[in-house]
């Protein structure tokens, strides 16, 4: 049996959103009235159509796990997003925690927070 479970993120505006992620290197694979699935490579995220969402007040996130933490990171760098810790959207630069595993942090233009996380981190 082969099977996946994907992140649903919301979207106020798919143009905005859309243009957001090819930016980091996601392609889109459909897009409909209330509903947008964009990928990276074996990533696939999901969207649907929030409106009325408040990016700083925004709870939702996504954790990405990856085994090329360092090469994402330089992919997504080159949308020259903010890195300081309170603009949205923004990108952190790669931070590890005690007793956590190497990551950075991705906010998207909706206030959505994506923990890419260091698969290849003993702390796994």
């Amino acid at each position: 049996m082969t099977s996946k479970i994907t992140a649903n993120l919301p979207a106020r505006d798919f143009d905005k959103t859309q243009e957001f992620y090819h930016n980091l290197g996601f392609e889109t694979s459909y897009r409909g009235d209330g509903w947008m699935i964009l990928t990276f490579g074996d990533t696939q995220v999901e969207f649907f159509h929030h409106p009325n969402l408040t990016p700083a007040e925004s709870w939702f996130s996504a954790c990405l796990r990856t085994d090329d933490m360092d090469g994402l990171h330089d992919a997504f760098a080159r949308a020259n997003l903010p890195q300081d810790d309170k603009s949205i959207p923004r990108l952190t630069q790669p931070f590890k925690h005690q007793g956590a595993p190497r990551m950075f942090a991705l906010v998207d233009l909706d206030g959505t927070l994506w923990r890419v996380i260091d698969e290849t981190d003993a702390a796994l």
